[in-house]
This record gives structure tokens, sequence and C-alpha cells, in this order.
């Protein structure tokens, strides 16, 4: 499990993950889905009461089957439950929707809920036919392993080239009430900003209503899913979902005010620390890139700016090899389309073993080339850039470019096609 930071004050992380707020139950399962007897393969998430729920999508024109499913399944803002297979992304196939609507009755039947309150989603490799015969053969014992505790297993069940599970929960004061936040999330390549890039399943017991749980979404996925980046693809299937089931108790959150504000925050705080670990978690990375803008115009030059260097293929293989080239980092700025007077720019690279300036009013000082070989060697990177032109700031998040993210890369549909040969 990754070690999570929060940036939520007056929060404790607490176990459970997604099944850490009150009402949800989770599990996992190999299904047969993926041929590794080893991996677990299709995720179940229920809640005991129907849930106010929103949902925010990829902006590929090209998307998976299961998207417009749930779309529609939101709808009227509710859910209840979550069915979720890695291992084929139904996309890009002709009767994707109709395997995807089939999915949603199938998990509703195991777990005694309506098909249309079934968040469906689907990750793996694209245009291949999903086969439905693993989630019909398991969804009944799949659902009888739901558990109050079950979450870590739902969060192994929807990875795929991920090296490790991401899972995370905290409990917070709102305005008076303890409420709980849980998270689980898969993303490792094929992640790139324009919301969605990844599939995130967020839950909470705190009282919202559907229409504000939309706002509030809408307001955090600019912030955060959409500032991560590991390799310039913005993915076919990705869903950032979350669920609120209300069980906290506090009154319910139906307007602007402290509450809202509070519960914007929170969910931002985990999004952000989930958002880390994806990007820490970039197939073949073996560097945690942060990306901090400045003084920038307004926080949306500030954004520009931070994600065009997080994207650059040239800062991330600089990264890579702990080298301080900080002309790839203003050459970034430069073709970002912000609105940035480059020579007030100052450039630092930071990490656990220091910080060291590398560039001042858009020019390159003197400075020791051990000491940053030093600090670039660490396993977590920013790249500390203020423009001196205004109060605007932002983050970004990114990973390294390796030799092992081509391989991993290009052998991502090896075992599929080795199954289907042997068919």
């Amino acid at each position: 499990m990754a070690k999570f930071e929060l940036t939520l004050k007056h929060s404790r992380v607490t176990d459970g993950g997604v099944t850490a707020p009150r009402g949800f139950k989770a599990a996992g399962i190999h299904s047969g889905m993926r041929r590794n007897k080893s991996k677990l393969d299709l995720a179940m998430l229920r809640c005991d009461v129907r849930c106010a729920a929103a949902a925010a999508y990829t902006q590929n024109l090209v998307k998976g089957a299961s998207i417009a499913v749930t779309r529609r399944n939101l709808s009227d803002g509710y859910a209840q439950g979550i069915i979720c297979n890695s291992g084929n992304a139904n996309t890009c196939n002709a009767d994707g929707e109709q395997k995807a609507e089939q999915m949603c009755i199938i998990a509703a039947r195991a777990m005694n809920i309506a098909p249309e309150d079934v968040i469906v989603a689907s990750t793996g490799v694209i245009g291949q036919v999903l086969n439905l015969e693993p989630i019909e053969n398991s969804a009944d014992k799949l659902a009888s392993r739901l558990r109050y505790d079950g979450g870590s297993d739902a969060a192994d069940a929807i990875l795929t080239t991920d090296r490790y599970r991401k899972e995370i929960a905290f409990e917070c004061d709102l305005c008076g009430t303890k409420v709980r936040f849980g998270a689980m999330a898969k993303g490792s390549g094929m992640v790139h900003p324009n919301m969605a890039t990844i599939l995130c399943f967020v839950t909470t017991d705190a009282a919202i209503s559907p229409e504000m749980l939309r706002k509030s979404l809408s307001k955090v996925v600019p912030e955060t899913f959409n500032m991560v980046s590991v390799d310039g693809d913005t993915s076919t299937n990705d869903t950032a979902a979350v669920m609120a089931s209300g069980l906290a108790g506090n009154p319910v959150i139906d307007g602007e005010g402290a509450a809202f504000d509070r519960f914007t925050e929170a969910l931002k705080a985990i999004c952000t620390a989930i958002c880390r670990e994806l990007a820490r978690d970039g197939e073949g990375s073996t560097r945690l890139l942060t990306c901090s803008v400045n003084g920038a115009l307004d926080d949306e030059n500030a954004r520009i700016i931070a994600k065009s260097v997080v994207c650059s293929s040239l800062v991330k293989a600089a990264m890579f090899g702990s080298d301080a080239n900080w002309g790839r980092v203003l050459c970034a700025i430069g073709y970002s389309g912000a609105k940035c007077d480059i020579s007030k720019v100052e450039v630092a690279f930071v990490s656990e073993r220091g910080r060291i300036i590398v560039c001042r009013g858009g020019a390159g000082v003197d400075f020791d080339e051990s000491r940053a070989k030093e600090i670039l060697l660490q396993d977590e990177i920013i790249i500390d850039i203020n423009c001196g032109s205004g109060d605007g700031s932002a983050k970004a998040y990114g990973c390294d470019l390796t030799y092992d993210y081509v391989r991993i890369s290009g052998d991502y549909r090896a075992e599929q096609l080795r199954d289907i040969l042997k068919k």
C-alpha cells in the first residue's frame, strides 16, 4: 500500500480504503477474465443505502461502452453499487453497450439492487470482444464475499499494469460531524490530463445532495485528475465516480456555504493523494515528479505551465537521468501557450536532499552540478517554478520516462494475443 500524504488539515488517515465510510462493502475475485489465476480481475462494491452519486469521464472521442451506460444510470444522481472488470476495456466493440448493460443486470441481481443503480467500468485491452461468461459465473460468489473490510481485494481487482494497489481512507470534521472518505484507483499507463485519465472510485458517508456532489466534483477535477500525466495519452475508458451514503448523519449539504466548502476541500484532498500515487506508479517510472508553479498571472496560466512541464518527454527523460537540464523546463514553459514573462522566471530542483536554483531571470546561474545530481537522484522530485508575475499557483504530477516504459507498453497485448492464438 502506498504511503499517502494528505493536504487536509484536521484529518487523520485511517484503515479500510473504499469501505472505510459507513455503509460500504467491497470484494474482489479472480473470475477468469485474465489468464493469470493469481490476479484478481473482477471488483464489486455495494452500499447499504442508495447514494448520491456523480462522475467525470474521459474527453477522448473514443469512449468505452461502460461510460455511456454509467452516464445513463447516473442521470438521476443516485447509485448503490459498482462492478468493474480488468483485462478487457470493452471499447470499440459493436456489442459493447449491450455487454455493459448486461454487466449491470448481472451485478444488480447478485447484489439485490436495481440495474439502474449500478456504476459499470472496464479496463484493459481495447478492441477485444468482452466475454461475459466469467462475470456471469462469478457474480454470485463475488457478492457473497462483500465485506465492510473488503476494500483491498476490490482495489487489487481493478489493476492492470499497476505495480501496487492504490487505496486510501481518512476521517475529518465536517462542521461538527465526523465523516469519512475512502478511495481506490488504478492507472499506470495511458494517463494524461483531460478528465478522466484513470479509474477512481471515491466513497464518503457525508450527506450531500446529488446536485451539490456534482458541483463539488466539477470543482475538484481541474485541479487534481486533470493535472496528472504519465505518457501523454488520454485513455478511452476512464471514470472518476463519487458515492455519498449520508450515513455520517450530518445535515444534508444542499447549497453553498461552509459545509460545502469543507466537503469540497476534503474531496480535493483525497483526489490529490490518489493522483500523486497514479503519477508515482507510471509505467516503468522510478521517480514521482511534481511541478509546482507560483507567481503566475493567475491559476489558469499556472495550470497550463505546470502541465506542460510534466508532460515534456525531454524533461521526463532528464529526470530519469538525474540531469539538471533546466533549459528543457524553460522550453516547456515557452511552448505551453501560457502568458508568462520568461525574463522573470526562476527554476529550482527540490528533493529531500535539498533545493538548488538552476535558473533566475530566464537565464542560467552557476550551480554545483554534483549537488544537483544528488538532489535529482531521489525518488520524489519537485520542479519549483516562480514566474514572478502574479499570484497564480498550481501543481501537476508526473513521472520520469524510462527504458521500461517502452518495454511495458510494447508488450501490453502479448498475454491476450497468446490466449487468442491458442483458441
